[in-house]
């Protein structure tokens, strides 16, 4: 199984490829790939998307048909659920915040060290962000009955 790639790095990466001009419409006319009902209609969409830009840049096709396969799982999830999950800033911001409480230590005695330090960064950026994880996020409550019905008993109600 392959991961997943972030939708929004997908499109950034695409916009590189880009001139100035035409950044509007190439962002308008990728819309209907990313937030399309079934893999089926991306792969139509982005055809239709070939026709339209492929010629002037190709490069940017490329890029969507390598990582095709990494974004197509994206498609599987509730539309509610895809705004949620289409980017990895999340990920990469509590990468960054465990590195940065690792980094200057240097050396732990034992691992429990290592787990407790860690525990106590991911406490502290969990009350940062305004208390229980999720609430701060736009769609979270929609998302989260998206989730409930794909993967049924695995989220348990909280006390």
């Amino acid at each position: 199984m392959t991961s997943g790639v972030c939708v929004v790095h997908l499109i950034r990466n695409t916009i590189r490829y880009i001139s100035w001009k035409d950044r509007k419409a190439i962002t308008r006319d990728l819309k209907p790939i990313y937030r399309a009902a079934t893999e089926k209609t991306a792969g139509e969409a982005l055809d239709a998307f070939e026709v339209e830009w492929g010629e002037q840049y190709p490069a940017v096709i490329d890029l969507w048909r390598r990582n095709w396969e990494r974004f197509t799982p994206f498609l599987e999830f509730d539309p509610a659920i895809r705004k949620i999950i289409y980017t990895t800033n999340a990920i990469e911001s509590l990468n960054y915040q465990l590195r940065k409480v690792t980094k200057n230590r240097g050396h732990f005695p034992t691992d429990d060290a290592v787990l407790k330090i860690l525990y106590l960064a991911i406490r502290n950026i969990g009350h940062q962000r305004g208390g229980d994880l999720g609430t701060g996020t736009q769609g979270w409550k929609q998302a989260l009955n998206g989730l409930a019905i794909a993967f049924p008993g695995r989220l348990e109600p909280t006390p």
